[in-house]
């Protein structure tokens, strides 16, 4: 029946958890098969039909067990599975039922706050594609007070970096010019500490307390948790 169908990216995406741009690219390198032939971008699929993605056969009947886990990470650790040198990854302080979990997103190392672990490729993508426009909101402390001139440069202009301009809002968080409430919908590598810095500014700490629809009061003072995907709204 048609209600029955699904979009071959979706179902591809869904059962290797990676995100439907990724499945895309394999159906486009000539990867994957449906019932022995060569799908087309945009197609469907349905129960009965056998897709092989890379020689390895999806199972349509089962459905893809989704976990999304919200982790306040803390600072030292890096948010991959392969350690740098002595810095550990968040692999090595996260519950061994959380292991195939991939981060949503990142953090580098010296930065902290709230992680969103998940096996859903597709809400991955969701979650992180510029064109959804997810508001981040981080805790930023500077080496120095933030000049007035500065602050009007960042909030209205932007500053220039060597990937494109960057804009950030900003409110004082405490009664001092030090800490910083940085509200952002972009995320490039390491764009906040990159825009303070092109000013003359260090930031020495960098506390991440909201990710679109999450935020910090959701772990319930955890360090981690399993969370429902009604969490997290319309994301996909």
């Amino acid at each position: 029946m048609a209600e029955e169908t699904i979009r071959l990216n979706k179902f591809i995406a869904q059962r290797l958890s990676i995100g439907r741009r990724a499945a895309d690219a394999l159906i486009s390198r000539g990867k994957v098969r449906v019932n022995g032939s060569l799908p087309i971008l945009g197609g469907r699929v349905e129960p009965g039909d056998e897709v092989i993605v890379d020689g390895t056969r999806l199972v349509f009947d089962s459905a893809p067990n989704f976990l999304y886990v919200l982790f306040n990470k803390p600072v030292g650790y890096i948010c991959s599975r392969r350690q740098q040198g002595e810095t550990q990854t968040i692999y090595s302080i996260l519950p061994a039922e959380y292991q195939h979990l991939k981060p949503v997103g990142r953090l580098d190392k010296d930065s902290s706050g709230l992680l969103l672990l998940t096996n859903d490729g597709d809400l991955a993508h969701h979650m992180l594609h510029p064109s959804f426009a997810k508001i981040k909101q981080y805790e930023v402390a500077l080496n120095e007070p933030l000049a007035p001139l500065h602050r009007q440069m960042i909030s209205d202009h932007g500053i220039n970096l060597a990937d494109g301009p960057s804009k950030l809002q900003l409110e004082r968080l405490k009664d001092n010019d030090h800490e910083w409430l940085v509200i952002m919908h972009e995320g490039r590598n390491r764009q906040i500490r990159r825009t303070f810095d092109a000013l003359g500014y260090t930031v020495t700490r960098l506390n991440r307390i909201q990710f679109g629809p999450l935020d910090m009061h959701m772990l319930e003072g955890k360090r981690l948790r399993e969370i429902s995907k009604d969490v997290l709204g319309n994301v996909v």
